[in-house]
């Protein structure tokens, strides 16, 4: 068995001690570090407005982000762009890639409807089709997405961890299919930036989107996308705003350059004091080797998945190597697990019921002991 001592000081996660906490998947513990380089950048802006946060500081608002993120995909920092939310980066990709009528894009029907959402928006307009692999059962092979691939596939967006049941795709393989028919590969890892490791350049990825709230222990009010090189100057974002132009306190509305990079796709304030938040937890998990946490969390997820099955529960979610994430997804004989859900959650066991399965997603701040009084509470809440 892996090694389950504490992977992080209590101080560092102090709501940890509150609660079982199994639902990272839905919303994280955030980062100590993370809160207070909110909550530092907020309060000197209430104190000094613009003494501090002046044009110079502003402009240079994403940089450190920019650097942190691009550590955590193996990129440069002008591959990534900033947003306020993992919606707002896909939609305005989405309206920047534009399928044209007669196109399709491809996904599947077991995706998060973020991640589909701006997509069939921008398909509505453009009269191009989306394509969403059938669902049977509780599991997509990539043969599924792929057979929908063809000549006229403009793009393929799926999340690289499905959320219900944490089951990870192939994403080397569908990146290889999607270009083989000239399409982008474009990948929401907001269920697997910070709890799985990412290289972009090894699979392959034309874009990549990720929120902070989940596994990344950041704030919300902010996201990250990663931008292939080759699509830095090919794509004009859908959203612009002052920031769009390449230098931006040049105010005049007459023209428009964007920059040459993926800084392009950043166009307007936000709450700024979120950008130092993320960077901080993400230099955080890279300190402790998201290699590291991706394996405990597994030990974690095994221990779960044994303690289950002792109990006669069905596991949805994958357990061979290559497919599976620290998700777990089960089902109980008889009960409906939203109302399971409910009763763990009154005896401080925080999980989330989705799709018709009950969802634990154990992360770096839990232990073997979280494990264990999750399971006695399932018991005294079976009986």
């Amino acid at each position: 068995m892996s090694d389950l001592s504490p992977l992080v000081a209590p101080e560092d996660f102090p709501a940890s001690e509150k609660s079982v906490y199994l639902n990272t998947a839905s919303v994280c513990l955030m980062y100590r570090g993370a809160e207070r380089a909110v909550v530092e950048w907020t309060h000197d802006l209430a104190e000094n407005g613009t003494i501090h946060f002046d044009e110079a500081a502003e402009e240079r608002a994403f940089e450190t982000l920019h650097a942190s993120a691009a550590r955590l995909f193996n990129c440069r920092p002008e591959d990534i762009a900033v947003g306020s939310s993992a919606a707002e980066l896909m939609g305005s990709l989405a309206w920047a890639v534009a399928p044209a009528a007669g196109s399709n894009i491809v996904g599947t029907g077991l995706d998060f409807p973020g991640t589909i959402y701006p997509w069939a928006r921008v398909a509505r307009h453009t009269g191009a089709e989306v394509r969403l692999a059938d669902i049977e059962g509780d599991h997509h092979r990539a043969d599924d997405l792929i057979g929908l691939i063809d000549a006229r596939t403009t793009g393929v967006c799926v999340s690289d961890v499905i959320y219900s049941t944490g089951q990870r795709l192939d994403v080397a393989r569908l990146a290889e299919a999607a270009h083989r028919n000239g399409a982008l590969l474009v990948v929401d890892a907001t269920q697997s930036a910070g709890g799985i490791p990412i290289d972009v350049r090894t699979l392959g990825v034309d874009a990549l989107i990720s929120a902070s709230y989940k596994w990344l222990c950041g704030p919300f009010g902010v996201a990250v996308m990663y931008l292939a090189p080759h699509l830095h100057e090919r794509l004009e974002p859908g959203l612009v705003g002052f920031r769009s132009h390449e230098r931006m306190w040049d105010l005049r509305p007459d023209r428009l350059k964007l920059p040459p990079n993926a800084h392009r796709f950043e166009f307007s304030t936000m709450a700024y004091g979120c950008a130092p938040g993320l960077a901080s937890s993400i230099d955080y998990l890279t300190r402790l080797d998201v290699r590291r946490i991706f394996s405990r969390n597994k030990t974690l997820a095994d221990l779960l998945i044994e303690g289950l099955r002792e109990r006669n529960a069905e596991i949805l979610s994958p357990t061979d190597e290559g497919a599976r994430s620290s998700i777990v997804a089960t089902r109980f004989p008889d009960i409906d697990v939203r109302i399971l859900a409910e009763r763990l959650n009154q005896a401080g066991i925080v999980v989330s019921a989705r799709r018709g399965v009950l969802r634990f997603s154990p992360h770096l701040y839990n232990d073997a002991d979280d494990i264990q009084q999750a399971l006695t509470t399932i018991d005294r809440c079976l009986t």
